[in-house]
């Protein structure tokens, strides 16, 4: 089986059509198999790929990304011990600590894109594709779909990381700073998270559904 096929171009903008994201060539979408890419004919650059067993591998990703998620809520993140004095910070303590202070909009913002987003995504994903194992129809599918496509933006988890790494350097200054089992499972999460949306593919989905509603 060919690695990738090339697509012929053309200069029309249709629901047919795919322009390059490097060079804007207009390209004819073409039907390709598991295991192959969709190429620029232009520039090369990768327009799409159909991975193998796409669907199930996305869900064992979702699911992997969920237990994470389950164990970085149940340890300290990072531990703070100075003149003396010991402190343990969870997942969700930042927005408490801002809620608690009175930054309210602040706190809800930290909550809903450290802790909320991200658990809804791996949610969504599961239960979107956990029927569709089982050959069954999920519910109300094209609502999850959209619900995946608004709260995608939101889940960003990435950047919670960088902010943990940025205050573990900073506060090791002038304090003992330990690492809890919960960042490793968190970043951890986030690697699944992001392999289940890498490994979906949109066209294997739509397939899917069609084929378990008839």
């Amino acid at each position: 089986m060919r690695e990738d096929i090339f697509i012929e171009s053309d200069f029309a903008y249709t629901d047919t059509r795919l322009a390059c994201p490097e060079c804007d060539l207009v390209h004819a979408i073409a039907d390709i198999n598991e295991g192959e890419q969709g190429r620029c004919t232009r520039c090369g650059a990768l327009l799409f790929v159909r991975h193998r067993n796409s669907l199930d591998r996305s869900l064992a990703f979702a699911l992997t990304g969920f237990l994470f998620f389950i164990l970085a809520n149940m340890f300290p993140l990072l531990t703070f011990e100075l003149d003396g004095r010991s402190q343990s910070n969870r997942l969700i303590d930042g927005a408490i600590a801002f809620l608690n202070e009175g930054y309210w909009e602040l706190g809800i913002v930290v909550f809903v894109s450290s802790v909320l987003a991200p658990m809804m995504v791996l949610i969504v994903l599961i239960s979107l594709l956990l029927p569709l194992r089982l050959n069954r129809l999920p519910f109300n599918p094209q609502f999850q779909i959209r619900m995946l496509m608004h709260l995608r933006p939101w889940a960003m988890s990435e950047i919670f990381i960088l902010g943990i790494i940025v205050a573990f350097v900073k506060l090791s200054d002038f304090a003992e700073v330990s690492v809890g089992l919960s960042l490793f499972a968190f970043v951890l999460m986030v690697a699944a998270t992001v392999m289940a949306y890498l490994t979906l593919d949109d066209e294997a989905l739509w397939s899917r559904l069609d084929e378990v509603k008839s």
